[in-house]
């Protein structure tokens, strides 16, 4: 035999013995889905298809929205922003996800639709990159807000949707949710800032394909969401039958995340700024965001995890009670050691994020996108409002002294967290 054909006959063979692997695998890896993994609503076990599905919408239009306040310092120079125009910017964005979220997360209880989620995505994809050739001022500002209103539609229709496929896990199942937004926040900045310093600013619309392409995927997989049964009440009967009886308790959780939100929006929003005017680079200031972001997502699941066996309350005290130390050493910290108090702080700041929407969710189970719009949009809407302000104190003063007194705003929800109620999550042993 030739060895032309020996080969060809050897190629043939590896080519089916690595089909008959991929097979294998396959029909292994559908049997683990169906008889661990893929229970339906009701069930006491983790639906890992449906929540990492949710967890890439989450990853996908956060990882776009995270494009912003790394790039303030080249927007500043583009464009001769103040750090007043900077605060205004942020401030709307967080602004709008306090109009927006709400509302949507009002609807999704009444609605059977994806339009909110992918509609949302599909918005934020498109425009948030299109801030990259924004030429003044009002520009950008418009690129920014319309895309901020695709990021904050779908969350509420998505962070609905964890409980029901989360089984008796509800605070990890919550958490891993959250890591898709905090993990794109973590590699989005470092993404962007190196795709701007080698291709610039004007080579950022560039960007949408890569979130079309996940669009289309997301559009065979991602479920309908699952209403409430509240479409013959009007806007005040669906909060009586959504919080009830547990409206003060959820009333102190919102006001801890909204004091929580002013401390990490202001953060996230000079923190890039603050270092650049030290010296450092555009990209070691999208590193400061991510090492941030990443170390919060790690908390985040550790977190919820922990939740699930001992509740909610013990792991505020914590997070909460080191959170100005933590942000105090950050500052502080001299040279290369600002990636360490960067990463450190962040896992404080960003710990009880998904927390606080999990145990609102299991304090009203009926009303589970109302609730979690109130802990995340509302909430992270109201938080970084105040960036204008921020932004205003910065210019008068400096972002340094600024952010060291916002450093110490965690104390005073320590008070707060005394009146939580004794919460655990849907976990049990």
């Amino acid at each position: 035999m030739r060895p032309g054909r020996l080969c060809m006959k050897a190629c043939n063979t590896h080519v089916i013995k690595k089909f008959v692997i991929v097979k294998l695998f396959g029909i292994w890896w559908d049997f683990i889905q169906d008889r661990y993994f893929m229970k339906t609503e009701g069930s006491t076990s983790i639906n890992l298809k449906v929540i990492f599905t949710l967890t890439l919408v989450h990853f996908t239009g956060d990882f776009f929205a995270s494009f912003i306040s790394p790039l303030y310092p080249a927007f500043i120079e583009k464009l001769h922003l103040s750090l007043t125009q900077v605060g205004i910017i942020a401030g709307l964005n967080r602004l709008l996800a306090f109009i927006i979220q709400p509302s949507v997360g009002y609807f999704a209880d009444r609605y059977q639709t994806r339009s909110f989620m992918l509609g949302g995505l599909l918005i934020c994809i498109l425009f948030i990159p299109l801030s990259g050739i924004a030429t003044s001022f009002g520009a950008l500002l418009f690129f920014v807000s319309v895309g901020s209103m695709g990021n904050s539609m779908f969350h509420p229709s998505a962070t609905g949707l964890i409980p029901v496929y989360a089984g008796s896990r509800s605070g990890l199942s919550m958490s891993i949710f959250n890591t898709g937004g905090t993990l794109a926040f973590g590699l989005g900045p470092l993404f962007i800032t190196w795709f701007v310093a080698t291709y610039g600013l004007k080579a950022v619309p560039l960007t949408i394909g890569i979130g079309l392409g996940v669009m289309v995927y997301l559009y065979f997989v991602v479920p309908t969401p699952q209403s409430e049964g509240f479409r013959q009440l009007g806007f005040i009967g669906t909060l009586k039958e959504t919080l009830g009886d547990v409206w003060k308790p959820i009333v102190l959780i919102w006001m801890t995340m909204v004091l929580r939100a002013v401390v990490g929006q202001s953060f996230l929003t000079f923190m890039p700024v603050l270092y650049v005017q030290k010296g450092y680079s555009l990209v070691s200031a999208g590193l400061l965001f991510s090492l941030f972001t990443v170390a919060g997502t790690l908390s985040g699941i550790l977190a919820g995890f922990v939740s699930d066996k001992i509740g909610f309350k013990p792991i505020f005290y914590v997070a909460h009670g080191l959170m100005t130390p933590m942000l105090l050493l950050f500052l502080y910290l001299p040279g290369n050691w600002i990636y360490f108090g960067a990463a450190l702080s962040g896992a404080f700041v960003l710990a009880s994020l998904p927390l606080g929407v999990v145990m609102a969710q299991e304090l009203a189970p009926k009303g589970r996108s109302m609730v979690a719009s109130l802990m995340m949009g509302l909430a992270w809407g109201l938080g970084g409002a105040v960036s204008p302000i921020i932004g205003k104190l910065a210019d008068t003063f400096s972002i340094g002294a600024v952010l060291w007194a916002v450093a110490f705003i965690p104390i005073s929800t320590l008070g707060l967290i005394f009146f939580f109620p004794e919460v655990r999550g849907s976990a049990r042993g």
